[in-house]
């Protein structure tokens, strides 16, 4: 927190400096458009958590204007805890024209449209905030009025609503940085590319917490996020006790599976994969469910990955399997043509490479034709 600190001195010393906050379109590996600034703006709010000032507003409104911006430009980027927390310390300072910089939060895409409070809106006060929209002339001024108030014309919200909102909203972003959860320490340590401090953090979370199923699961989760697969998988391992029906066990050993693959543990895989197939044995139809399509998948990754006699034995029940599982998604197919071409079988390669342009063209002309 110290460089947070230092980096909110800067912006409070002079307004200048906080375009190196703007959003920054960036596109990542996966061709996703994404802001390149989104961590260094996150520590600034960061620290605005945790020192609130009532000079700081115009900052704050500015900061949540780029968080605005992004979520709008970015829109595969979901709504992010450092939007929501943009939003709050916005809220917090109940001012009433902030209705239209909440409202350009709310709009911005699909995930913050479902997921960020319409409390934001009234936090000033809920006739407060009715009175102003509806005495205005922005733009927005119908749109916002119909998602305040229903269809009799009341707001959707009452005084003491939206005045619990804000005190669940303080629980949730405490002004007290020892009261946090150590998981937002990982979380925020990962996102400003700090791997040995979420590390830290998430070994002080983990600590004389009973090994129970939400336990292993958030770090089978956390692990695998930072890249140490290993002991991702030992977590998966010990989960499988509390998987109490096939669909489950089989889900459990498939995830068991991915991971001992990325741990390099090929063989720990092979066997996870095949108490997989035995479990879906349970399971009703499996084949014509996306779980057969994964457990399919997962063969084609591991045989592709794999060396020798285990690739060959691993893609040919693969290949068995792919002829039982129908409607197997671009991915598996990509897949299962590269591992034939890793072993060496090109007939199987260009069966798969055929099988996945061919559902490519589904794709693309299914994607083309006119909603109906």
């Amino acid at each position: 927190m110290e460089d947070a600190r230092r980096e909110l001195d800067r912006m409070r010393g002079s307004s200048v400096v906080w375009r190196e906050l703007r959003y920054e379109r960036a596109t990542g590996a996966d061709g996703y458009d994404y802001d390149g600034h989104a961590a260094r703006r996150a520590t600034v709010l960061w620290a605005l958590q945790y020192d609130r000032r009532a000079a700081d507003l115009p900052l704050v409104r500015w900061l949540a204007e780029q968080e605005a911006w992004c979520r709008r430009e970015a829109p595969f980027q979901g709504l992010t805890e450092e939007t929501e927390l943009a939003g709050f310390l916005l809220a917090e300072h109940r001012r009433v024209q902030d209705v239209w910089r909440h409202w350009e939060v709310k709009r911005a895409n699909f995930d913050a449209w479902c997921g960020y409070d319409i409390e934001h809106l009234f936090a000033a006060g809920v006739q407060a905030t009715v009175g102003f929209v509806r005495d205005s002339e922005h733009a927005e001024r119908n749109d916002v009025l119909e998602r305040l108030l229903d269809e009799d014309g009341q707001p959707y919200m009452s005084e003491e609503d939206v005045a619990q909102w804000s005190q669940r909203k303080r629980s949730r972003f405490p002004a007290d940085p020892t009261a946090e959860d150590p998981l937002r320490w990982v979380h925020r340590a990962k996102l400003i590319g700090d791997g040995v401090l979420a590390r830290q953090w998430l070994d002080r979370w983990a600590s004389g917490r009973p090994r129970d199923a939400q336990t292993l699961s958030e770090l089978r989760y956390q692990l695998a996020d930072l890249g140490a697969f290993a002991e991702a998988a030992q977590a998966q391992r010990e989960s499988l006790a509390f998987a109490d029906n096939p669909w489950d066990t089989a889900s459990a050993w498939q995830s068991l599976a991915q991971l001992e693959r990325q741990a390099g543990g090929h063989h720990a895989a092979w066997e996870a994969l095949r108490a997989c197939r035995r479990a879906l044995d349970g399971v009703a139809g499996w084949r014509a469910v996306g779980l057969g399509r994964m457990y399919v998948e997962e063969l084609f990754l591991l045989a592709g990955t794999a060396d020798g006699e285990l690739a060959d034995v691993v893609f040919a029940e693969a290949d068995r399997q792919a002829r039982r599982v129908p409607r197997l998604p671009l991915v598996v197919l990509q897949a299962a043509a590269e591992a034939a071409s890793k072993i060496g079988n090109p007939t199987r390669a260009e069966h798969y490479l055929i099988l996945r342009d061919a559902e490519q063209r589904r794709i693309d002309a299914e994607m083309s034709r006119p909603p109906s």
